[in-house]
């Protein structure tokens, strides 16, 4: 059974990496046996050190992956790779009445543009010889519209709708395209909701599990994503969220 889920061999591009949810996913992935790529505007520091710990390969690319122009060089510098892990993204926060047009394409730019186009770089080898895996980073507002964060419920939403669409196109051609769905973690995108008293109070008492999510309670749905005993799921967002979507 082992086996199954071993990522010896592979390869893996985890954009956002340096940090929180994309760290714990490059190492759970590394553990799993496959060498890394860390994408981002941050170095991935902490990420390598862990990662070369477990004796597997990293890279650091170095990308604003808020710009487009970016994902070329980024493709290019990761080669061919197994399995793409789409997971930078940024937050904005205000009212909609307020929100501004910057802060709806700062974010949209990040989550969506970037996550579709890097697909896109990335996939076409991987159609070509019949093999990969791609997994989304969505969110519980891929299913919710939540409050004050409009561009981040629009990308997300569309991120889990990019997973489908891509499921349908790709899944004929021996590339899984999937996406995990992480309910609230304690991340640096979460620190202001954390500090709220009263939001802090009123989320935990949502969640079944009765605590924030820890980013290494991701690591074990990203690496059955990546590997083959998942071969056979197409256009899944798996939510990781300690029951928050149950109740």
């Amino acid at each position: 059974m082992s086996g199954l889920f071993s990522l010896e061999g592979r390869s893996a591009l985890v954009t956002g990496a340096n940090t929180g949810l994309g760290q714990a996913i490059a190492v759970a992935l590394a553990r799993a046996g496959a060498d890394i790529v860390a994408a981002g505007r941050s170095a991935p520091t902490e990420t390598e050190a862990e990662v070369k710990a477990l004796g597997r390969g990293f890279l650091a690319v170095q990308a604003d992956l808020g710009d487009v122009k970016a994902i070329p060089e980024v493709a290019k510098a990761a080669g061919p790779v197994d399995i793409l892990v789409n997971n930078a993204g940024i937050i904005r926060r205000a009212d909609a009445l307020d929100f501004t047009e910057a802060d709806w394409d700062a974010v949209m730019d990040v989550n969506l543009k970037s996550a579709f186009f890097l697909t896109q770089a990335v996939a076409r080898p991987m159609v070509e010889r019949g093999y990969g895996k791609i997994i989304n980073v969505a969110s519980m507002l891929s299913f919710q519209g939540g409050v004050r964060v409009a561009s981040y419920t629009a990308s997300k939403s569309g991120i889990a709708g990019l997973t489908k669409l891509l499921a349908n196109e790709w899944a004929g051609k021996g590339v899984n395209v999937n996406a995990i769905a992480p309910g609230y973690f304690a991340t640096n995108n979460t620190e202001a909701l954390r500090a709220d008293e009263t939001r802090n109070r009123d989320i935990l008492a949502r969640i079944p599990a009765g605590r924030w999510g820890k980013p290494d309670d991701l690591g074990g749905a990203a690496v059955f994503l990546a590997s083959s005993a998942a071969d056979y799921v197409h256009g899944a967002v798996i939510p990781v969220d300690g029951g928050w979507l149950a109740r």
